[in-house]
């Protein structure tokens, strides 16, 4: 068994921050449940129901206590309300890579905060965690995604057909990878905040 990892916060840019999962945040799994495409591809509880919801804030602390990952829930520092989820997902990490996924409530999207809150992760993983290679898998048709990808920084390798089954048929995703020599786009600086 792995060892039990801790979720640490961070900032992510000036107006959010990346945090454990607390039970507070039922209102943003609430939220997500009600989206159309976040409890495919996520185990949000769709429909939702209180017992659901804290059974998947119970799931993201097991992450963390197992050792299989770093967990976030993304909050707006003026009020701590969460908007989104950002996790490090360290499967293959003894391989020198680790996978990233996340997802925006509506109430966060087109405020680039998941630009940020990816910016922030990565950076972190590879630059303090010494991670070497993070990737994150994008459907195609997704394109706030692979905008936000870009963005920060991640190349795309290709398309993996046939990838990934989502609502139940097999779906096509992009790998995007960001290895721990590449450089940062529009001259970011190689930490986090």
């Amino acid at each position: 068994m792995a060892q039990p990892l801790t979720v640490p916060s961070m900032t992510a840019g000036a107006d959010f921050v990346l945090r454990p999962w607390e039970m507070s945040d039922l209102s943003l799994v609430r939220e997500a449940a009600a989206d159309d495409y976040i409890p495919l591809i996520t185990t949000i509880p769709s429909p939702y129901s209180d017992e659901a919801a804290e059974a998947f804030v119970r799931r993201q602390w097991e992450r963390a206590a197992t050792g299989t990952g770093y967990p976030f829930a993304i909050a707006r520092t003026r009020d701590r309300r969460p908007v989104g989820s950002i996790g490090l997902w360290l499967a293959d990490v003894a391989e020198g890579r680790a996978s990233l996924g996340y997802w925006m409530a509506a109430s966060g999207r087109g405020q680039g905060v998941a630009g940020a809150a990816l910016r922030t992760v990565t950076t972190w993983a590879l630059h303090e965690l010494r991670i070497p290679r993070v990737q994150v898998l994008v459907e195609p048709s997704n394109t706030a995604s692979v905008r936000t990808a870009e963005s920060a920084g991640y190349r795309c390798e290709g398309l993996l057909r046939g990838w990934q089954e989502i609502g139940g048929r097999r779906r096509d995703m992009l790998m995007y990878a960001q290895l721990n020599g590449d450089r940062l786009p529009h001259g970011q600086a190689p930490t986090g905040g």
